[in-house]
C-alpha cells in the first residue's frame, strides 16, 4: 500500500523539551484517533556528522541551548492524510491547545512538508 508522510524538523530549547513531550503526546493522540496511521517525535541524541554531510543542527540553525526534533506522521495517501488533517484542524482539543499560551517552540522556526514514500522496506 502506498503511504505518504508529514515530515518535521524542529528547533527546541533545551529547557523546553518536557513541555514539548507533553504537547507531542497530546497531539498524536489526536492525530491518530482521526485516522493517522503513526506519529512520531524523535529528540536529538547523536548529531554529530562526519564526512562533511550536513547535521541537524546546522540544519535546523540551532542556536545554543537548543535540541531538535525530528518528526513524522505516517498516512495511507495524500488524500488520507488531507482528510485527517482537516479533521484534526477541527478539533476543539487542538484549539484549546494553541491558546494555551505559548508554544514550547518558534512554529516559523519549524521545517515541514509533504511525502510521496518511495521505499518501504
Amino acid at each position: 500500500m502506498a503511504k505518504y508522510v508529514d515530515g518535521f524538523v524542529i528547533p527546541v530549547p533545551k529547557k523546553n523539551v518536557q513541555a514539548y513531550r507533553r504537547m507531542a503526546r497530546a497531539s498524536g493522540k489526536i492525530w491518530r484517533e482521526h485516522g493517522a496511521l503513526e506519529f512520531r517525535e524523535c529528540v536529538g541524541d547523536d548529531l554529530k556528522t562526519q564526512m562533511g554531510l550536513l547535521s541537524f543542527p546546522r540544519l535546523g540553525r540551532l542556536r545554543r541551548g537548543e535540541t531538535v526534533f525530528f518528526s513524522w506522521i505516517v498516512y495511507k495517501s495524500r488524500a488520507h492524510r488531507d482528510s485527517v488533517n482537516k479533521k484534526v484542524m477541527k478539533d476543539p482539543r487542538i484549539a484549546k491547545m494553541m491558546q494555551q499560551g505559548p508554544m514550547p517552540f518558534d512554529p516559523k522556526r519549524m521545517a515541514y512538508g509533504g511525502f510521496k514514500v518511495l521505499v518501504d522496506a
